[in-house]
C-alpha cells in the first residue's frame, strides 16, 4: 500500500484555497478601521510600540515572526526548484523571464514617477513583489474562469518574485554590518550544510539552526527574516518525483508544521500590524504625492506591462508558449493580479523608510491602493472573459 502523502499547507492554498486570502483581507481591513477609529486608534498604535524585551511588539512581527514566513517561503522555493514547476530549465524559463519583467518594470516606473524626489528613490523595490496568498486567493474564487494552468504559472512566478524580493532585502537596505556576527552566521550555516550531508533526517538540528542564524544576522545589520530563506535551503528534501511529499523529508514535515500558523496566524498578523493608516493625517492631497502615485503606478502599471510584454515577447520569438493555451485576456488578467503585492511591498516600504513615519504611511496608502485596483481588474478581466469565446484573441490587448 502507497504511502500517504503528508499535507502540504501553501501547496494545498495555492491549489485553489481563498481562506487565507480572505483572512489577509480581513486583517488589513481590520487594521484599517482600528488606525482611524478613535476609540482604538491610539490603543492600536500604542499597542504596537509596546516593548517587550529587546524589541518592540511591531519588530517582534516584522523581524521575529516574518522570518518564519521567510522559512516557509524558503521551502516553498527549494521544493519547486528541487522536484516541482520550476525544477528544469524549460519549466523555469516562462516564469523567471516573466517575473523579471514584472520587477523591473514597477521598478522603472515608480523611478519615473519620483524622479524629481531624489529622497523617495530607495523605495524603488517597494511595487517589485507579487503577494502570493493575496493573488491567488483571488484567483481560487474565480474557480473555472482561472485555468488551472494560470493559477501554476502565477504561483511560479510569484515564488520567483520572492527570491528577488530576499535578494534584494539582503542587497540593498542593509546598513552597517557587524562583522562578528557575520562570521557566527557563516559558522551556523556551515553547521547546517553538514547536518545535510551527513544525511541527518530530524528536523530539530535544523530549526535549531534556523533560530540561531535569526539571533545572528539580527545582530549583523541584515535583516533578520532572510535567515529564514537561508536555512531553508539546507532543508533536506528527498527527490520524490510525481509525489513530491514524503514524511521522511525535514523540509516536508516542517512545511507542514508551520503552514497553517503562518497563513492563517503570522501573514494576517503582519498585515494587522502594517496596514493601518491614519487618514486623517494624510488628506485627499496625499494621492497624488509622487511616493503614493509611484506606487500605484509601478504595481498597477508596471507589474501588467512587464509580466504580459514578457509573456507576448517571449511566445513572439518562440521561447515559449502561453500557459495551457490561455487566452491572451486570461493571461492579461493574470498579469493585473500579479500587481497585488500587498505583504511584500509592505514589509519593503517599511525597510526603504525606517526613520520616516510619515512616508511609511504614504507607503501603506500606495501598497493598498495600487494592490485593490490591481486585484479589481484582474478579477473583473477573468470574471468577464474567462469563459466567453469572445475574448479568445491572436494578440495581447493594449492597454
Amino acid at each position: 500500500m502507497p504511502r500517504r502523502r503528508p499535507w502540504s499547507a501553501l501547496r494545498a492554498f495555492l491549489t485553489g484555497e481563498a481562506g487565507g486570502g480572505a483572512v489577509l483581507m480581513a486583517a488589513a481591513l481590520l487594521a484599517m478601521v482600528a488606525a482611524n477609529w478613535s476609540v482604538t486608534a491610539r490603543p492600536y498604535h500604542t499597542l504596537l510600540q509596546a516593548p517587550v524585551g529587546p524589541l518592540s511588539v511591531h519588530a517582534w512581527i516584522n523581524d521575529g515572526l516574518m522570518a518564519i514566513f521567510f522559512l516557509l517561503v524558503g521551502l516553498e522555493i527549494k521544493r519547486e526548484l528541487v522536484d516541482g514547476q520550476l525544477a528544469t530549465a524549460r519549466r523555469r524559463r516562462l516564469p523567471v523571464f516573466a517575473a523579471a519583467a514584472g520587477m523591473a518594470a514597477p521598478a522603472l516606473v515608480f523611478l519615473l514617477v519620483t524622479a524629481d524626489a531624489p529622497e523617495l528613490h530607495r523605495g524603488w523595490a517597494i511595487p517589485a513583489a507579487t503577494d502570493i496568498a493575496f493573488a491567488i486567493g483571488i484567483l481560487a474564487l474565480l474557480g473555472s474562469r482561472a485555468p488551472a494552468a494560470l493559477k501554476v504559472f502565477l504561483t511560479a512566478v510569484a515564488i520567483v518574485d520572492d527570491m528577488g524580493a530576499v535578494a534584494i532585502i539582503a542587497l540593498a537596505y542593509t546598513a552597517a554590518l557587524n562583522g562578528w556576527a557575520l562570521a557566527l552566521a557563516a559558522g551556523i550555516v556551515a553547521g547546517l550544510v553538514a547536518l545535510n550531508r551527513r544525511g541527518v533526517m530530524a528536523a530539530w538540528p535544523y530549526l535549531a539552526g534556523f533560530a540561531l542564524l535569526w539571533l545572528a544576522v539580527l545582530l549583523s545589520g541584515i535583516h533578520a527574516t532572510v535567515a529564514g530563506v537561508v536555512a531553508a535551503a539546507f532543508m533536506p528534501l528527498r527527490h520524490t518525483p510525481r509525489a513530491p511529499d514524503d514524511a521522511a523529508s525535514p523540509l516536508h514535515r516542517i512545511e507542514h508544521a508551520i503552514g497553517t500558523p503562518v497563513l492563517y496566524g503570522i501573514v494576517p498578523l503582519f498585515a494587522f500590524a502594517n496596514a493601518g493608516v491614519p487618514l486623517a493625517g494624510l488628506g485627499w492631497s496625499a494621492l497624488v504625492d509622487p511616493l503614493v502615485l509611484g506606487i500605484v503606478g509601478g504595481l498597477f502599471l508596471g507589474k501588467q506591462a512587464g509580466v504580459m510584454g514578457a509573456i507576448w515577447l517571449a511566445e513572439r520569438l518562440g521561447w515559449a508558449t502561453r500557459p495551457g493555451g490561455a487566452r491572451w485576456a486570461q493571461v492579461y488578467g493574470v498579469a493585473l493580479l500579479a500587481g497585488v503585492g500587498f505583504t511584500m511591498s509592505l514589509f519593503i516600504g517599511g525597510l526603504a523608510f525606517p526613520d520616516s513615519p510619515h512616508l511609511v504611511d504614504e507607503v501603506k496608502l500606495g501598497v493598498v491602493g495600487g494592490s485593490i485596483l490591481s486585484a479589481l481588474a484582474g478579477y473583473l478581466v477573468l470574471r468577464i472573459c474567462g469563459n466567453d469565446p469572445r475574448c479568445a484573441a491572436s494578440s495581447p490587448p493594449s492597454n
